[in-house]
């Protein structure tokens, strides 16, 4: 038995959801790299370690993906989502300690939220991408 094609969302209703979601997408990447930048630079107890080093370390993921990114690719949308899930267990692991639970739980929060709208942004961009390469339409024979 032959499978039926999927049946794609309209143009019009992919558009603005594709917009939304990569200006929502960036505003989070850039909201969770403030919370470690505010955390590491004026909360964070480093016992005598740099805090610009310690910040540079953590950020090294961004600074390889904030290209991609900032250009809307869909891929590094895409890479996002894994990278962004090390940042989601750092901040379950820092929720545990009493010194650190408010820090930790902000980073869980604005982690899933980076999550989230990058893989909305990533489903609905292929899927808008497919349906504007003809796929999806009605062949009459």
């Amino acid at each position: 038995m032959a499978r039926k094609p999927k049946v794609l969302p309209s143009i019009a209703w992919l558009e603005p959801r594709v917009r939304a979601m990569r200006v929502l997408s960036l505003l989070c990447f850039f909201a969770l790299a403030g919370l470690l930048a505010a955390y590491y630079l004026g909360f964070a107890d480093l016992h005598g370690a740099r805090p610009w080093v310690i910040l540079l370390v953590e950020l090294i993921p961004w600074l390889i993906l904030a290209p991609g990114m900032l250009m809307g690719n869909a891929r590094a949308h895409s890479w996002m989502c894994f990278v962004v899930n090390l940042y989601f267990i750092k901040g379950a692991l820092a929720a545990y300690d009493p010194n650190r639970q408010l820090f930790g739980v902000l980073e869980m929060l604005a982690s899933l939220a980076v999550f989230c709208s990058a893989l909305l942004y990533v489903r609905w961009r292929y899927q808008l991408n497919r349906k504007l390469a003809g796929e999806g339409e009605i062949a009459v024979a």
